[in-house]
C-alpha cells in the first residue's frame, strides 16, 4: 500500500513537473538594445543567435530596465519591487523579509541554477539556489564552452530530481574590458570579426571622435562574444531536449558602458532587448510595438507562467497576456530610476517615458557636485573632453554636472541631445507640468524617499 503510494504521488509530481515550463533566463551585461541586429544594428550579422532567437518568439520594442546599473536591476528582476521597495538602491542587498523569484520558484517544486554574475544577483538569497556557479568558473562570463557544460548539467540534475527547472545564466560581455581592447585580458575566448573604427556606427548621443570610435571597435567586438555565449547556450537546450518545454527570456542588464548610456535614465540607458521565445505559447517572429513593459515585469510573468502565486508587494505585472497575443491596459509608460553607484555616491534622478517624451529629474545636480561612474572610463568621455570641438567639450561637461529638470522629445531626438526646457519662451511647460505631476503622483505611490527632495526643486501644479 504505502509503494503504491508512493508511486503515485511520484507519478503526479512527474506530471506537474511536465506540465509546467521549465524556465531559463538569458542576460547579458552592458548591451544596448540597437546594438542587437534584430532590434536594429547596422552592422550585418553581429547577433546571429540573438537574432535567431527572436525569429523564434517575440520581441518588444518598448521594453526597458528599471534602473540601468548591473547588481540593482538583478535585484528588481528577482523582487518585481523598484530599488527603493527592495532596499537594494545600488550595490545593497535586498532588505529582510523582500521575497524574490528564486525562492518562490524553489519552495513551488523548481530546481533553480545560477550561472555567472553571482555576486550580483540576490547575494543574500544565495539558499534559494540548488546550483551556483561563479562568474570566474566560466573565464569571467565569456567562455561558450563552460556555459554549454554548465547548462547541461543544470537540466540533467532537474531531470533527475523530477523537477522543472528554472535557470539564470549571465554572460559578463560585452561588460569592460571590450574584446580587442589592451586592457582586455580573455584574448583566449575569440569572437567571429576584428571591426575597423571607420567601419563601426556611432550612437548618437556621443561625438563622432577617432578614439570613441575605437573604443566602439572593441564594444561591438564584445558584442559578437556575448552573442556566441547565447548561441552556446540555446544550442545545449537543444540538445537537452526540452527547448519544447522551456520559456526563455532573453536581455540586457543595461545599455553600452559610456556616457549617456549605463547608470543614468536617457534612453540608451534603460532600453534593453527583451525577447521570449516560449513554443506553443508565442508566436514565432513577432513584435510588440507599443506596450511598455520593464524590469519590474519580469518576476511575476515568470511565477504565471509556472502557475504559482504572485510575490507579495511586486510593482510589476505579469505580460503573460502580451506573450499570448492578448493587450493589456496601462502600458503606455515607465518609470525609471537611479540612486547611487559602486562607490555609494549619491546620484538620484528619476524619469517618466511615455515614448513620446522623456522627463527627467537629476536630484543630485546642483552645478558643483560632479557625476562619476564607471561609464567615464576609457577613451570615449577623455576624447571630449579633449575634443578641439567646443561642443564636444560642452557636451561633456554637461554629462558631469546636468540639470535639475530635461525633456526630450523622443519621437525626433531619441538621443536626448536637445532639452526643451532650454528653449526660450516657456512653450514647453505644459508638457513638463503633466510629466512632473505624474512622476510625483508615481513617487508617492511607490513611497519614494527622494519625493521630499523632488517636491523642493520642481515646480509642481498638482490637483
Amino acid at each position: 500500500m504505502h509503494r503504491l503510494l508512493h508511486a503515485l504521488i511520484t507519478l503526479a509530481l512527474v506530471g506537474l513537473a511536465s506540465a509546467r515550463p521549465n524556465l531559463l533566463l538569458i542576460t547579458v551585461d552592458d548591451m544596448s538594445r540597437d546594438s542587437v541586429g534584430s532590434f536594429g544594428s547596422p552592422i550585418p550579422g553581429i547577433t546571429p543567435h540573438i537574432d535567431r532567437l527572436a525569429g523564434e518568439g517575440l520581441s518588444f520594442d518598448q521594453a526597458f530596465v528599471t534602473i540601468a546599473i548591473c547588481q540593482p536591476t538583478r535585484a528588481v528582476w528577482m523582487t518585481g519591487r523598484y530599488p527603493h521597495r527592495s532596499g537594494a538602491l545600488g550595490f545593497d542587498p535586498i532588505s529582510k523579509g523582500i521575497p524574490t523569484l528564486p525562492e518562490a520558484l524553489q519552495a513551488g517544486g523548481y530546481h533553480t541554477s545560477l550561472l555567472g554574475k553571482d555576486h550580483h544577483v540576490v547575494p543574500s538569497r544565495h539558499a534559494a539556489f540548488d546550483i551556483i556557479r561563479t562568474q570566474q568558473q566560466f573565464g569571467q562570463g565569456r567562455s561558450p564552452e563552460r556555459y554549454a557544460q554548465e547548462i547541461t548539467a543544470a537540466i540533467v540534475t532537474a531531470k533527475e530530481a523530477e523537477k522543472p527547472f528554472f535557470i539564470m545564466a549571465n554572460a559578463h560581455d560585452p561588460h569592460r574590458p571590450f574584446a580587442g581592447a589592451p586592457s582586455d585580458r580573455y584574448k583566449r575566448f575569440p569572437y567571429p570579426r576584428k571591426f575597423a573604427a571607420k567601419d563601426v556606427p556611432v550612437p548618437g548621443f556621443l561625438p563622432d571622435l577617432p578614439k570613441i570610435r575605437e573604443e566602439l571597435a572593441t564594444y561591438y567586438q564584445s558584442v559578437q562574444r556575448a552573442d556566441q555565449v547565447v548561441g552556446a547556450i540555446l544550442e545545449a537546450l537543444e540538445a537537452s531536449g526540452e527547448a519544447d518545454n522551456t520559456m526563455v527570456t532573453f536581455m540586457s542588464d543595461h545599455g553600452m558602458p559610456l556616457p549617456f548610456a549605463k547608470s543614468n535614465c536617457y534612453l540608451a540607458s534603460t532600453a534593453t532587448p527583451w525577447i521570449v521565445r516560449w513554443p506553443a505559447q508565442v508566436k514565432a517572429d513577432t513584435r510588440d510595438k507599443t506596450h511598455f513593459i520593464s524590469g519590474i515585469d519580469f518576476a511575476p510573468t515568470v511565477l504565471d507562467a509556472a502557475g504559482l502565486p504572485p510575490l507579495a508587494g511586486a510593482d510589476g505585472r505579469s505580460i503573460v497576456p502580451l506573450l499570448k497575443g492578448e493587450a493589456q491596459e496601462g502600458r503606455n509608460r515607465v518609470f525609471t530610476v537611479m540612486n547611487r553607484v559602486h562607490s555609494k555616491k549619491e546620484y538620484p534622478i528619476r524619469a517618466i517615458n511615455d515614448g513620446d517624451y522623456l522627463y527627467i529629474w537629476n536630484g543630485w545636480s546642483d552645478g558643483e557636485t560632479a557625476f562619476r561612474n564607471e561609464s567615464m572610463s576609457g577613451f570615449t568621455f577623455k576624447a571630449m573632453k579633449e575634443s578641439d570641438n567646443p561642443a564636444d567639450r560642452e557636451r561633456a561637461k554637461f554629462f558631469e554636472y546636468r540639470c535639475t529638470e530635461e525633456l526630450y522629445d523622443l519621437r525626433k531626438d531619441p538621443d536626448c541631445l536637445h532639452n526643451l526646457l532650454n528653449e526660450p519662451g516657456g512653450g514647453w511647460n505644459s508638457r513638463a507640468s503633466a510629466m512632473t505631476k505624474a512622476l510625483w503622483h508615481w513617487m508617492k505611490d511607490t513611497e519614494d524617499p527622494q519625493i521630499k527632495l523632488f517636491q523642493s526643486q520642481v515646480e509642481l501644479a498638482l490637483d
